[in-house]
């Protein structure tokens, strides 16, 4: 019995409020379906996030031996990134700062018994 297997993205340039928004529909589901589930939510996030899920797929079948049908999302999240702050300068004399957050995502593999 192997523990867990993870993949990581880091610096997606996508809000973690927006990333979670597709997390929470895979969350406990098996690897394939939360993948073709994946293909058909139409949010930016869920590219990069199928990217990440795939990975730790690959790393479960290369580094362990484990076949993608026993495995399930254990864990998904997403932290907050560095956010780049970026200027624009508005009427009068004012600073209206832009905020360009990112995230990190975070996927958790395990294996059904």
């Amino acid at each position: 019995m192997v523990g867990e297997i993870r993949a990581q993205a880091r610096y997606i340039p996508i809000s973690s409020q927006k990333v979670r928004l597709v997390l929470d529909q895979i969350k406990g589901r098996d690897v394939t379906e939360a993948l073709s589930t994946l293909k058909f939510i139409p949010n930016r996030a869920a590219r990069p996030i199928s990217k990440v899920v795939a990975s730790a797929m690959a790393n479960a079948e290369e580094n362990f031996g484990i076949s993608r049908d026993d495995l399930y999302v254990y864990r998904i999240f997403a932290d907050e990134a560095p956010t780049r702050r970026w200027r624009r300068f508005g009427a009068r004399g004012r600073f209206k700062p832009i905020l360009r957050r990112a995230s990190h995502i975070t996927v958790i593999l395990k294996e059904r018994e």
